[in-house]
């Protein structure tokens, strides 16, 4: 097929005509694509600082600049690609129904996405922290945004999703500064309950891990029909917590062994009406 002189003239009149026509619209998208670009760089910048100033958690900052980041971008090119004359609302309603898919296949993540925003935001533990959640007493290694991450004290690893840790009761042990351990002793009723008594007093006062503010305690909790229930209330810094919990057994134990006083063994009571 051979082109004659007069088409290949008129073809590119035309072609000229045209994109000279277009050009201004192309001129402009482009301006506005590399303007933008570079105006989305600058609020990223500044909003990645004043989060940074407000101290909000690291894991939060950068999750949200990012996705401030692309939620610029694409209303971006929505504009971009309007200022070249392509039309957007069917774009527009693609991406829409996109978006709603995505939503609904990922319903789980999204809980889990908005319990991690919640516990970022709202702090109820920290990095560092020994939490009971779910059932697991651990430390807080890792908050991710969909998952926590937790480490046991038998150096287990454990992922808890944020949607049922968010959602579910928190005991924070490392919120305050000290714990109060709680024990029991089962003495037997020949024993002298004074005696009991002032003995775990002398191994609770001789403990330099003991704080005397708030005051340890103990008092008589239960009368059973084997045992005096004696109920020891040793307060400890959060750091000394366990130690002072297995010391306190463990020296109690010794003290009445050399007073004769005798631990009874814990027997289960019922009550006639489930028997």
């Amino acid at each position: 097929m051979t082109l004659s002189p007069d088409y290949v003239a008129s073809y590119a009149t035309t072609f000229v005509k045209t994109l000279i026509d277009y050009s201004p619209k192309l001129i402009s998208a482009f301006l506005i694509l590399f303007i933008g670009l570079y105006t989305i760089r600058l609020i990223n910048r500044l909003i990645r600082k004043v989060m940074i100033k407000r101290e909000l958690d690291p894991t939060l900052t950068k999750f949200l600049a990012d996705i401030l980041l692309w939620v610029l971008r694409v209303l971006l090119f929505v504009t971009f690609i309007s200022n070249l004359g392509i039309e957007t609302s069917s774009f527009v309603a693609i991406l829409g129904a996109m978006g709603l898919a995505v939503g609904l296949s990922l319903q789980g993540s999204l809980s889990n996405f908005a319990g991690g925003m919640l516990i970022i935001l709202f702090k109820p533990f920290k990095v560092g922290h020994l939490i009971e959640a779910q059932g697991i007493i651990a430390n807080v290694s890792e908050i991710q945004i969909f998952v926590t991450k937790l480490t046991t004290a038998n150096n287990q690893t454990v992922f808890i999703p944020n949607g049922i840790l968010s959602n579910g009761t928190i005991i924070n042990y490392s919120l305050q500064k000290y714990r109060r351990a709680d024990l029991t002793f089962s003495i037997s009723y020949g024993s002298n309950i004074k005696e009991a008594k002032d003995l775990i007093m002398q191994v609770l006062n001789s403990n330099p891990k003991v704080l005397q503010t708030p005051q340890p305690e103990v008092f008589v909790k239960n009368l059973t029909d084997s045992a005096i229930q004696l109920a020891v209330r040793p307060w400890a810094n959060n750091e000394d917590f366990g130690i002072v919990f297995t010391e306190t057994l463990e020296n109690c134990k010794i003290a009445f062994d050399a007073a004769g006083i005798v631990i009874q063994p814990y027997v289960k009571e019922f009550s006639a009406a489930t028997t």
